[in-house]
């Protein structure tokens, strides 16, 4: 008589056998479906002593894929890596024991996260991983990183200020320092020609054209030795490094081997060779000199206006006003502009003639010694 029972209940194991022996399936194969359902089967085999064993026991479905022999699936790959188990022997060991873990799996740690380098300006790691800009997002980007028009009009006054600023630069460069180098090789040269035509007795003294050299200016407190032109033209005779005559108009003044009368003078302070820039450091007693093809005419420093206005022509009289001199006589009338690099005020120095020299008996001793 066969009854369903559970394997429990009859005692019989995973394959139904009795008592843990093993036994016939009742010619059904392993796992086959039996009378009594999927797992069930009627096993009669003969008993211990030559009876037989009724039994029923319960044996698993065929898992069809265990059947053949088959690759087995990798295991899942979990977010974190399970940690490694300690090292034995202390804290020493465990570290190097990490440190040889981290030098198989080839810095995989590192490879984790993508170095702050190489991320993108949008926070994104740069490469094909990065995700594509929106088209809203990339015009606004387009428009951040265009200059506004205020930005654009601050960069146009900034050049320019600069382009103002390096010609300004320049202009005082060439004011200060080139007209100097200019003013004084030509007023070398002028010299040079001056000294060469009394050599070979070409000038000719009286009346000389406006421009024209015709005397030399020693000053020797103050190193200067500079040529005599007629006329005060600034391009003519001022910027060229030379001493301008007054001998137009109502400025015109005597000639210095007049019997009487003042010998007025006009020459730069600054710029242009400047040869009247330090006039007044001249004090009375001084010697000016006026060399021309016959003669030497040695003044002495006699008085000196700091200040005054350009239109104070009074300075240039036969008895010039503010001068002191009190009477006609032989003098010499300096003037120049003040303050240095300003051309507001004039500055004013007059000397008076003590010594009339032909050059054939030699220089003066203003100029030996």
């Amino acid at each position: 008589m066969t009854a369903l029972r559970p394997e429990r209940e009859s005692g019989a194991d995973a394959y139904g056998g009795a008592g843990g022996q093993g036994t016939s399936y009742g010619g059904q194969p392993h796992g086959a479906p039996g009378a009594y359902g999927d797992g069930w089967y009627d096993t009669t085999a003969p008993g211990p002593h030559g009876g037989s064993s009724d039994t029923t026991a319960y044996l698993p479905p065929v898992d069809e894929e265990t059947v053949a022999l088959r690759i087995p699936e990798p295991p899942e790959r979990t977010a974190r890596e399970e940690p490694a188990p300690a090292a034995p022997g202390g804290r020493a060991a465990r570290r190097k024991a990490a440190k040889k873990r981290q030098g198989r799996r080839g810095g995989s740690h590192k490879a984790a996260e993508a170095p702050r380098d190489s991320r993108g300006p949008d926070g994104g790691s740069e490469g094909a991983s990065r995700a594509p800009l929106s088209r809203v997002e990339a015009r606004r980007r387009a428009r951040a990183s265009k200059a506004s028009p205020a930005v654009l009009a601050s960069r146009a006054i900034g050049e320019v200020f600069i382009t103002c600023g390096v010609l300004m630069l320049l202009f005082v460069t060439y004011q200060l320092w080139w007209t100097n180098v200019r003013a004084h090789a030509q007023a070398g040269k002028e010299v040079s020609d001056l000294q060469s035509d009394w050599a070979n007795g070409a000038g000719k003294p009286g009346a000389f054209e406006p421009g024209q050299g015709f005397a030399l200016l020693h000053i020797p407190k103050l190193d200067v030795v500079v040529p005599i032109a007629e006329g005060i033209s600034s391009k003519k005779v001022l910027d060229r490094g030379m001493v301008g005559h007054y001998a137009e108009g109502a400025l015109k003044t005597a000639m210095p081997d007049a019997k009487a009368g003042n010998f007025g003078l006009a020459g730069h302070r600054n710029t242009h060779g400047e040869p009247f820039r330090y006039i007044n450091r001249l004090e009375p007693g001084d010697p000016i000199v006026v060399e021309t093809q016959d003669q030497y005419f040695v003044y002495k420093m006699a008085s000196v206006l700091p200040v005054t206005p350009p239109s104070n022509v009074s300075v240039l009289e036969p008895v010039p006003k503010g001068s002191g001199f009190t009477g006609p006589g032989r003098y010499i009338t300096l003037t120049t502009c003040t303050p240095e690099f300003t051309s507001k005020y004039r500055l004013i120095v007059w000397g008076r003639m003590v010594e009339e020299r032909p050059r054939s008996k030699g220089k003066p001793d203003a100029l030996v010694s």
